[in-house]
């Protein structure tokens, strides 16, 4: 090594020229890396995923504006077992009723603009000559918001003879809403479990009459029926009777979905859940 290194002593490193060139005695150590700073997640409000749109109201011509939720900003992450949708950061069926402010004329937002003359003449006989205006000054609807302009389209549906299914969609959204609500009940809220269980009750109701109306829906309207094809919606009902208690015709939609062979095992196994939670409660009253 002293050739390949000859030379070092002129410039007084002649200590260094034995040194072995590829095989180290000790690493040196590599520098630190500075932390990564990671980046916080930015907290997301309500109002972010929200915008206002304008709206023409098909029953008195007045333009106003709707809370509506942004395209594809909210996620939806899974559903309940009655397929009422779960998102991040919001819910969306605080929103999915549009209603007029001036003339009280509501309905689901898909429904909104479909309105017959007749129609619009008998919801201005019946509810805007008595209608007294619609809260509009806030940043988000709150569950209290949103029931009451749930409840505003149901009445709506019913003066002017909507369909069956809508006036039952109208009351399965309610008994979603009505449950959101409770779950938004914090645990140092005084007498919560009076709320809640008060709420428990209001839901059963809201998710019995829907359950009514989807069940008369099957003997006057063809499929699709509230955009459900018609195996998923015997599953809906199969649900909404199973949580309702009625386990006698839950069980007869179940089996509906069970004996067909052409069904995908999704909604079959979602089917066999509903089929075992009744054998279970069926066994524990042994």
């Amino acid at each position: 090594m002293a050739d390949i290194l000859s030379g070092l002593e002129s410039m007084g490193l002649g200590g260094l020229s034995n040194v072995d060139l590829f095989h180290d005695k000790a690493k040196t150590p590599a520098p630190k890396k500075e932390p990564e700073k990671k980046e916080e997640k930015k907290t997301i409000e309500e109002k972010d995923l929200l915008y206002d749109r304008n709206v023409e109201c098909n029953c008195c011509g007045y333009t106003f504006k709707e809370k509506t939720i942004r395209m594809g900003k909210a996620r939806m992450v899974f559903q309940d077992m009655d397929l009422r949708p779960r998102y991040d950061d919001i819910d969306s069926l605080k929103y999915n009723i549009t209603a007029c402010p001036k003339c009280g004329y509501a309905a689901l937002t898909k429904e909104f603009s479909r309105l017959s003359y007749g129609q619009a003449r008998m919801i201005k006989e019946k509810i805007s000559i008595n209608f007294t205006g619609l809260k509009t000054d806030c940043e988000t609807y709150s569950y209290d918001d949103a029931i009451s302009r749930s409840k505003l389209a149901l009445v709506n549906s019913v003066v002017k003879k909507g369909k069956v299914s809508e006036r039952a969609y109208i009351c399965l959204t309610l008994g979603w809403l009505t449950r959101g609500k409770s779950e938004a009940i914090t645990e140092n809220t005084p007498n919560r479990a009076m709320f809640t269980k008060q709420l428990a009750e209001e839901e059963n109701e809201y998710l019995k009459k829907a359950a009514e109306g989807f069940t008369e829906a099957l003997q006057k309207e063809s499929f699709p029926i509230c955009g459900l094809d018609e195996y998923t919606f015997f599953y809906l009902l199969a649900a909404l009777n199973y949580e309702t208690g009625n386990y006698k015709d839950s069980l007869k939609y179940v089996e509906k979905i069970l004996i067909n062979r052409a069904l995908s095992d999704r909604i079959k196994d979602k089917a066999r859940r509903i089929k075992d939670a009744i054998a279970e409660i069926s066994e524990s009253n042994l």
